[in-house]
This record gives structure tokens, sequence and C-alpha cells, in this order.
């Protein structure tokens, strides 16, 4: 069994994607944890075009939704909350400035005030401080998603739509193997587009 740690930034779409293929691969073979890092905080002091700072402005305000979860409810509240937020935030005809995050915070069995943090800025140092987390980990810099295995860490896996049903245990498998390889350091391939789902497909 691996110990497998997966940090992402809530309102990644390239990060819903793996980690729904992650938790619905690993099943019981694998302890699988997702964690909080955060693009606002990656990319603080950056310059950023216009398309990517709305995506950033809702990355600082969800990453302080999810640090008051974590500090009311305790670390595996991140989970629940990122599957009910999610499901809500990567849907194909999703507005994200318009999610209902009370009614997700309800499905996840925390407290509905919590929407309250979205725009409270004492949660920051808690953001900044899972997100240096996540970086540690890595032992550099990277973006969502990112992964640690056993203790070591890894930019990705960044997929554009989900693994096939047939081949999604392979590709765990692959990806798995890869990780534990103490020789193995990177493997990239160039920009592919944004993700894209199926027909019922949820990011």
């Amino acid at each position: 069994m691996a110990e497998i740690d997966l940090y992402v930034d809530p309102v990644c779409p390239f990060a819903w994607v793996t980690a729904r293929w992650l938790l619905r691969t690993a099943g019981a073979e694998h302890a699988v944890t997702v964690k909080q890092m955060s693009l606002a905080v990656l990319n603080e002091g950056q310059s950023v075009d216009d398309a990517h700072a709305p995506m950033l402005t809702r990355s600082r305000r969800f990453g302080r939704l999810f640090a008051a979860a974590r500090e009311h409810h305790g670390d595996t509240a991140f989970g629940a909350l990122y599957a009910a937020v999610g499901a809500r935030l990567h849907t194909a005809a999703a507005r994200p400035d318009d999610v209902d995050v009370a009614a997700a915070l309800y499905e996840a069995g925390l407290d509905p005030e919590l929407v309250r943090a979205l725009d409270d800025p004492a949660f920051d140092p808690a953001v900044t401080r899972a997100h240096e987390a996540s970086q540690a980990v890595l032992g550099g810099r990277g973006g969502s998603p990112l992964l640690a295995v056993d203790g070591r860490g890894f930019s990705g896996p960044v997929f554009t739509e989900p693994p096939a049903a047939d081949r999604a245990a392979a590709v765990l498998d692959a990806m798995l193997t890869l990780a534990t390889e103490p020789a193995f350091a990177a493997l990239q391939r160039p920009y592919q587009g944004p993700p894209s789902f199926t027909p019922g497909e949820k990011r």
C-alpha cells in the first residue's frame, strides 16, 4: 500500500480531473489524502494576464474557505468539502462565481456559516502555510496538482480528461511504478489545452 498525498487548489480544473480519477481508482489498495495548495499564493508578485486573473481571485477566496473548514472541523474536512465544492465548481454548465457555497458546506457536514470565510483575510496566513507545505514536499516551485507518493513529491499528474475506466488502474500502477523508482525525475508533454469531459462527467 502506498501513502499518496494529492495537493490541489480547489479551483483548478486539472486537479479536479486528477482527484476524481485517483480517488475512484486507488480504492482500498492505497491511502489517498487530498490536501491544500494555492495558485494565488504561488503567483503572488507575478504578472498575471487578464484571462487568468479571475481564477486567482477565486483561488484566494476558496482557499480561505478551505482553511477555515480545516481550522474548525479538522484536516478530514478538506476532502469532504472538496468533493462538494468541486461537483458544483467544475461542471460543464458551472458559473464559478455563482457556486452555492453554503449548500456545499451543508452537504459536506460542515458549518454553513463558514461561507463568511470567503472574504475574511484572517485566513490568508493559513492558506500560505498550507501552500508552503506543498512546495516543501515537492522540493521546489510547482502548481496544481502536486503528488507525493510515500513522501516523494512530483508535479502532476495532469490529465485533459479522466483515464478510461478500463485503463484507470493501469495508469495508476504506471504512475506508482515511476514514483517509486529512485532515479525517476520528470516526464512532461507540451500543454494540451483545458480539461474536457464526457457527458455526465463532473469535473
